[in-house]
């Protein structure tokens, strides 16, 4: 298994995961449940989305897409531009 992304956040790892597996590419979460362990403290780099070696360049293309889409979302939410769905443009 190989890590092709690091989530801030277990959000994020799930949907990166989710639109992994979307498209027939099996993923797995790294650390999802250290979060856990930490309390209230911020976790920070605990978890990564890990598919198979043979899968990576396709599963990266991917995640650049979807890093994509939660970057504009998150800048549309910054800005407050009064999306009603700001994901909702995404088709990943």
């Amino acid at each position: 298994m190989q890590t092709v992304y690091r989530a801030e956040n277990l959000i994020d790892a799930h949907l990166v995961k989710d639109a992994l597996e979307a498209q027939g590419i099996p993923a797995f979460i790294a650390g999802e449940y250290l979060t856990g362990g930490v309390g209230q403290l911020p976790a920070m780099d605990f978890m990564a989305v890990m598919v198979p070696e043979s899968s990576l360049p396709q599963a990266s293309a991917i995640v650049r897409e979807v890093e994509a889409c939660l970057s504009d979302a998150r800048l549309a939410i910054d800005e407050d531009r009064g999306l009603d769905d700001p994901l909702g443009a995404c088709a990943v």
